[in-house]
Formats: structure tokens, sequence, C-alpha cells
């Protein structure tokens, strides 16, 4: 205590710098009044966690994540964004709706709103649902540490940063469920168009991953984007539902081979809360 007051001095310090005749003196002296205790409020919950560190505080839905939480890790996700057309909003909500009706405990991507309760409001359906962006995975989403984080987002520009404009067809409704069998997804498959041109990025993103020691992408890639989840594994409800999809759609339109199109612009890189864009071609 006596250090502390010596650093940053105090009136004590003061009045023992006087002379010794004010020090002996005898006059009354006041007693100074006690100083009031300030409760300062708790410091904010950003400051106690690491900016870009993984945040599963918003998780909702019973989920459970993929990879367990340790203190310091970032969740690493690459993907190309995709935008549904306007245009064909109307026919995949008429879709949606008709899987609601199957298969029951539907959510939505990222919003984490039941499906049914959704399909009963049709603007806000097309807002939360066909409105917003969706991803196509170019690599496993994982946990890295802090290191890496600069050496993984200058090979994924280096290798990733020239890339071709092409066209990419979802023609095929299905279903997939995730490794731990904790959730399956109603999906949209690219199987035509675009299918060669994202392998070979994923081929790209592989290589760095294994420099990097993280697992590797699967072996025979799958290209798709996710439109709506279940807790646990529910394909066999799942897929005989999206297979009926697939039939009303190729009775509708025998000469129609996908169910919408969209063209590739970019691929970005999401660690933690932060985005890096690796590649983005004007529109």
């Amino acid at each position: 205590m006596e250090a502390l007051r010596a650093s940053y001095g105090s009136e004590s310090d003061s009045d023992d710098s006087r002379g010794s005749s004010e020090r002996t003196s005898t006059a009354p002296r006041l007693t100074p009044k006690p100083k009031e205790s300030i409760c300062l409020p708790p410091p904010p919950i950003d400051l106690l966690q690491p900016q870009n560190s993984l945040d599963f505080t918003s998780c909702q839905g019973n989920r459970v994540r993929s990879f367990p939480h340790i203190q310091g890790n970032y969740a690493l996700h690459i993907f190309i964004p995709v935008r549904i057309p306007s245009m064909t909003r109307k026919q995949l909500s008429s879709s949606m709706k008709i899987i609601s009706s199957l298969v029951s405990d539907l959510y939505v991507i990222d919003v984490d709103i039941a499906l049914n309760e959704l399909c009963k409001d049709d603007e806000k359906f097309e807002q939360l649902i066909l409105g917003k962006e969706f991803h196509i995975s170019l690599g496993r989403p994982v946990p890295i540490k802090v290191h890496q984080i600069d050496s993984i987002v200058a090979m994924l520009r280096q290798r990733l940063q020239f890339q071709r404009r092409y066209w990419m067809e979802f023609n095929k409704w299905e279903a997939f469920v995730n490794d731990e069998l904790t959730r399956s997804f109603l999906s949209l498959e690219v199987t035509g168009g675009g299918l060669l041109e994202i392998t070979r990025q994923i081929c790209i993103v592989d290589e760095i991953y294994r420099l990097h020691g993280l697992p590797e992408f699967y072996k025979n890639p799958r290209p798709h984007i996710s439109l709506a989840w279940a807790l646990g594994d529910v394909s066999n409800l799942l897929k005989p539902a999206a297979e009926e999809l697939n039939k009303l759609r190729n009775r509708a339109s025998p000469s129609g081979r996908h169910v919408f199109t969209c063209k590739f612009s970019g691929i970005e890189c999401r660690i933690g809360k932060k985005s890096y864009t690796i590649c983005k071609l004007a529109d």
C-alpha cells in the first residue's frame, strides 16, 4: 500500500514534505470526510470475448455445433455467395410449402424460424427465406488458431483471386445429413453447369487446408445450397419429399433442366465474425 501511495502521490505525502514545525503543531486538524466508493458497471460482453472468436451464444433451435468450442479458436468457412433470382422465387415458394406439408419440424436456414409458421405469410416467406443470401461451401467449416489466419487468407487470395464468371445450375432437390447426424438439410444441388468449376475451386481449398493441417472436404463433393434444416437424422422423411419435388418439377416442365440458375460472382471467407473477400467479379 505504501508503494502504491508513493507512485500516485497523496495528501499524506504532501503533508510529510512540509517542515517539522508543521508536523508538530498542536492546532486541531479536521478529519477528512471519507470518499464514497463508486460502483462501476461491469464491462461490455464484447470486451470479454476476443473479436472474431467463435460465437455460439446466438445458436437457436437446439442445434449441436460440429466441433467443441475452445477459447482462442476461430471458425473458418469458405464459400460462394448465392442469391436466388426474383423471377424464380414464386416457384420455389410453392415447392417449400409442399415440403413443409410433408415434413414437420423444419426450420429456415440461419433464421431458425419454423418453416410451417412462415408459410402462413407469403411476404415474410419470400423475404426471410428466398430473399436472403445462401452459400455453397468450398471447404469444411473448421476451427483454426489465430496465427493461421493471415496465412490462410493470403493463400486463398493468391490461388483464387483470378476466376472467370460461369453459370451455376441448381437442378436437383436433395437431402443431406451432417457427419455427426445431428442435423438434416433440404438442399438444391448443382449437378450440371458450374459443377466442374466449383469442384476445381474445392480442390484448391483442399490444398490450402492440407498445408495448415486441416481436414479436407469430401472426396466426391456435391455442391449445394441448403434452404431448411431439421434436428437429427430425418433423411428417411426428407429424401422421399425431395424426390417428390423433383418428380413434380419434371412433370410441370419436362424440358426444364434446372430449378434456377445464377452467375458465379465471387468467393468469401468468414473467420469468426470477420469476412474476407477472396475474389469478386464486377457485375
